[in-house]
């Protein structure tokens, strides 16, 4: 190999590990396929479930090595810590519940973390969380997925630029109806966790979706939110948590905003959309056309961009794998934060800085989050007070 082709070549893939994500979790194999698509990890070792059995046959479904299929996510981290070619990094793909003992034990023994949002279930354990992350020295990347589609980082460059102008208003939607009735009943995996608070935590589908809804709103516009009044609903009977919540947001700077979240609004399959106004033009997005955006400067006829056509600017190019007009969206976010995550790992180990242009969501945004949650809660406890984050 010359001196030119080893400054050009690739690093070498990672050693990726996972918590969680066996037989039956869907979000394993999203994040498995995801850090594969721009071949920057290799998976070679899990903790694929809780029960030793279910998580060695999760393993020889995968093709993992059943000596390195772990019956304990601690036995993982103890094993992979010590050996030469042990795991760098772990995916936690696990119950909401399960993300802080994972986190903290992965990051104690010096291994880089990938964590499945909600970072954690508390905001006080997200605190924590954030402390250790920063005494081990290593990295922590929250896969809010929605924040590596092209057209949103398209948007968050264009309000950045001040396209929009000084904004005022932003509104965010998640909507769902997969839990209109009482999905839990029937068995669900998926279900079952999500509306036990043991498990879940204190949001229903405020911690589900209404996190990635705040975060996405946050992300584009730049802005954080000081304050909200909620309204979380449990419509359907018997349920612990929330199923649908209504609120209204203030935002540092003067942007007022209202974001709506619920799995109970029927005929919705995966609704979620945000819209940004502000004094010199508009912009809406919606996940389920995600190689659009439209853009309306004030007085000016709307304009449709896309991902890849005319009008697409380097920010979307960055994250953009195939030509325009093909569909881009859910797995190839997943791996936009991936690919972004094995760029700071590779800086990491290196000491050398973080390269520029990554905007991958971590500590800051986890936190965030809880907080979001947190005042969601209180605020509706109270009748809607206004609640500060």
């Amino acid at each position: 190999m010359t001196s030119e082709e080893q400054d050009t070549a690739r690093p070498r893939r990672i050693r990726l590990g996972m918590v969680g994500g066996g037989q039956g979790a869907f979000i394993g194999g999203v994040h498995r396929i995801a850090a594969r698509i721009d071949d920057r990890f290799e998976l070679v070792a899990g903790a694929l479930s809780s029960t030793p059995e279910k998580a060695l046959a999760s393993a020889a479904e995968i093709g993992l090595d059943p000596e390195r299929s772990y019956g304990s996510y601690v036995e993982m981290a103890a094993t992979e810590a010590e050996r030469e070619d042990g795991i760098e990094a772990v995916a936690i793909v696990t119950p909401n519940h399960m993300h802080f003992p994972v986190a903290k034990t992965f990051l104690e023994v010096g291994i880089h973390v990938i964590c499945d949002k909600p970072m954690t279930t508390t905001l006080a354990e997200a605190q924590e969380l954030a402390e250790i992350a920063a005494a081990s020295g290593k990295i922590f990347v929250l896969t809010h997925n929605y924040t590596g589609y092209p057209m949103i980082r398209q948007a968050r460059a264009m309000v950045a630029a001040g396209d929009l102008g000084t904004i005022r208003m932003v509104h965010a939607e998640y909507i769902q109806d997969w839990l209109a009735d009482r999905a839990e009943d029937t068995g669900s995996k998926q279900a079952g966790w999500r509306v036990d608070p043991a498990k879940a935590g204190a949001g229903g589908s405020i911690g589900d979706i209404g996190t990635h809804a705040h975060n996405l709103a946050c992300f584009v516009t730049g802005l954080k939110v000081e304050r909200l009044s909620a309204d979380l609903s449990s419509f359907v009977e018997g349920r612990e948590l929330d199923d649908n919540a209504n609120m209204l947001l203030r935002f540092a700077g003067g942007a007022k905003g209202m974001l709506w979240a619920s799995q109970v609004a029927v005929g919705n399959e995966n609704g979620l959309s945000l819209r940004v106004y502000g004094d010199k033009g508009g912009l809406e997005w919606r996940q389920e056309e995600p190689n659009r955006l439209w853009f309306t400067p004030l007085g000016e006829p709307k304009r449709l961009l896309t991902r890849g056509g005319a009008g697409a600017n380097a920010a979307a190019a960055a994250v953009s794998r195939i030509p325009a007009g093909h569909p881009e969206g859910y797995l190839e976010g997943f791996a936009t934060i991936y690919a972004e995550a094995a760029e700071l790992i590779h800086a990491s180990d290196a000491g050398e800085a973080p390269p520029d242009g990554l905007a991958l969501p971590a500590l800051a945004d986890g936190i965030d989050g809880l907080a979001f949650i947190e005042a969601c809660v209180a605020s509706s406890q109270n009748d809607g007070a206004w609640t500060a984050l």
